[in-house]
């Protein structure tokens, strides 16, 4: 007796690509010493920034350095920062062949600019999987003053402050942030890695303010048709511009 195999396996499962969030963790030294005090310093006061995201480390800055990587102590310390290391991009055979006898997997390359269409079309895909969908978000409000050692985190979502954000506050959001007061305290939009998140500010006087781990602090003073005005910071490039609004 035939028995169609071929029907029962279209009902069972069906084979598709996926889109997903993924944090890039970019190395810049192949030292993990390093990166663990970069890494406190930079999630200091902040335990909850992440909550078991799965993580790609690119090791493109890395890749002709002679140091060896240790993959083990690299992953372990992301996992003590409540990540999952997934899967690793960038590096050269060697670093790639260590990462992988670690369990984490290869992520594609960017696609070669002279790719057929319908190549360049999956690899966009596999680009979305590797930094952060950068889709329409939801908006977190806060109507209240925040005052110094005051924290507000939009996971997921864009950020709106109706009010001061005093010196020694700080204001996080996976997209954009928008404050209509003075900015005076810390301000970090696209804090999981979108680049095309922005901040905006009726009265710039920031601490800090970043944009997908860049960052510009005081120690720059601001120009004088942007300090204490309304303006937005962007990303042009790995620059921060800081420009007024029109």
């Amino acid at each position: 007796m035939a028995v169609d195999t071929a029907g029962h396996a279209r009902t069972s499962f069906d084979l598709k690509s996926a889109s997903l969030p993924v944090v890039a963790v970019v190395l810049k030294s192949t030292d993990a010493a390093v990166l663990a005090v970069d890494l406190a310093d930079h999630l200091a006061g902040n335990a909850d920034f992440f909550d078991n995201d799965p993580v790609l480390i690119d090791l493109a800055p890395v890749r002709d350095a002679q140091a060896p990587i240790d993959f083990a102590a690299v992953i372990a310390l992301l996992r003590q920062h409540r990540t999952r290391p997934v899967a690793v991009r960038g590096g050269r055979p060697e670093q790639m062949e260590a990462a992988h006898a670690l369990g984490l997997v290869a992520a594609p390359e960017a696609a070669h600019p002279r790719a057929e269409p319908g190549a360049r079309e999956v690899v966009r895909e596999v680009e979305v999987v590797r930094e952060v969908p950068v889709a329409a978000l939801p908006a977190v409000v806060v109507d209240k003053p925040l005052r110094s050692g005051q924290q507000v985190y939009a996971r997921g979502a864009d950020l709106i402050v109706m009010a001061m954000v005093s010196f020694g506050a700080e204001v996080i959001a996976d997209g954009n942030i928008h404050v209509y007061a003075p900015l005076r305290g810390r301000a970090i939009a696209g804090a999981r890695g979108n680049t095309d998140a922005r901040i905006f500010c009726t009265c710039m006087e920031p601490q800090l303010v970043s944009i997908a781990g860049i960052y510009r602090t005081t120690e720059t003073e601001l120009p004088d048709n942007v300090r204490g005005k309304p303006a937005q910071v962007r990303l042009d490039g790995e620059k921060l511009l800081i420009e007024p609004l029109a």
